[in-house]
């Protein structure tokens, strides 16, 4: 049976907009408090088993999308809550945000498009790249490959637009092959943070143009 993936904002009461198969997913919520962290895991709980079957459709993800926020999920909303729920992400996306900025990575030097004839072109920490890519819309699943490297995430529809993620190896891959990231210590933190809480997922929150 496929996994159930529950997308969720805890930003002033706004809930998340759908969800897919694979992740169980919150997005930037470094200056979320913790009366809105209580929010959040009540939202979880109140809709688990409710939104099945809702998919991200790759028409939506056609256009150019840029670099709104730090990004993580779970795989499960079981190691989600083994990790300690809403929090522990709270803590994945504030660590996040401040190694990415000892990246450089910013909202003007990271983006992604995305064509209808499965053509993307991104940047990421300033750095171009370009290929071809595939999307699952059943699984949430996509691949990028350029040249003779595939890099394979996962996305999660937010109210604010996507969450594109990647596991430890992939995103370490994505900061250092293609971003040309020197910083190897936010490299290793980011890392660390996606192998954390059972293989955390790490990325991008991304809003279209």
């Amino acid at each position: 049976m496929k996994k159930t993936i529950i997308a969720a904002l805890a930003a002033v009461a706004v809930l998340f907009s759908s969800c897919i198969p694979g992740l169980t997913n919150t997005t930037n919520t470094s200056t979320t408090n913790s009366s809105s962290s209580g929010l959040l895991t009540g939202i979880l709980g109140s809709v688990l088993g409710n939104m099945l079957g809702l998919g991200f459709n790759a028409s939506d993800l056609q256009g150019n999308w840029n670099y709104n926020a730090p990004s993580a999920a779970f795989t499960t909303e079981q190691t989600m809550a083994r990790a300690g729920g809403a929090a522990a992400v709270n803590t994945i996306t504030s660590s996040l945000a401040s190694d990415y900025k000892a990246i450089g990575i910013t909202k003007k030097n990271t983006s992604f498009n995305f064509g209808a004839n499965n053509q993307f072109n991104a940047q990421v920490n300033g750095i171009p790249f370009n290929g071809t890519y595939t999307y699952n819309e059943s699984t949430g699943e996509i691949a990028l490959k350029s040249g003779a490297q595939t890099l394979k995430g996962n996305l999660t529809k937010t109210a604010n637009g996507i969450g594109l993620m990647f596991d430890a190896n992939q995103m370490t891959a994505l900061l250092q092959n293609v971003g040309k990231v020197s910083n190897k210590t936010a490299v290793e933190a980011v890392s660390k943070l996606a192998k954390s809480a059972n293989g955390a997922r790490v990325g991008f929150e991304l809003t279209k143009n």
